[in-house]
């Protein structure tokens, strides 16, 4: 079941993103942060941050408005806990999102991932999902290190 992420999430969230493996603690810290503030009174984001349940979070996706666009969103952040992996659910999610921001009348959603060999399944994943290389940006992490920007339109998606 996919819903709209509640304060409560929020440490099984984090406990997931470490068990997928692909973030360091920095990136931990960071995505602490996000969550945070996301949930913070002031907070005013039209940011979209889904949970995927089974008896408790086994999925999480983040997506945000790129400045100064009009319909430009940016995938921050999907991750399926291990246990949960190819089983489905990270595509499940993904349309989830896609159908959210098509809803919204978004135009466009990007997702950026790294060009090494450790992630080229996230890059298949994105290809298998209907997602076109838009773009990479040699060296970009650091050297040797490309930044690839995957990109779909939304109009059209199924509503």
């Amino acid at each position: 079941m996919i819903q709209l992420t509640t304060p409560d999430d929020r440490d099984a969230l984090l406990a997931l993103a470490q068990a997928v493996g692909l973030f360091d603690s920095d990136q931990i810290v960071e995505l602490t942060q996000m969550l945070d503030q996301y949930f913070s009174n002031d907070s005013q984001s039209q940011n979209l941050w889904l949970t995927d349940y089974d008896h408790g979070p086994v999925g999480v996706a983040y997506a945000g408005a790129e400045p100064m666009t009009h319909g430009t969103w940016n995938l921050y952040l999907i991750a399926i806990h291990p246990n949960y992996q190819k089983q489905g659910r990270g595509s499940m999610l993904l349309k989830y999102i896609e159908k959210v921001l098509a809803e919204r009348g978004e135009r466009v959603l990007l997702v950026e991932t790294s060009g090494t060999d450790e992630f080229q399944y996230v890059r298949a994943f994105y290809r298998n999902n209907g997602y076109e290389e838009e773009a990479r940006i040699r060296d970009f992490y650091a050297d040797g290190v490309d930044k690839v920007v995957f990109r779909k339109v939304l109009r059209g998606i199924a509503l």
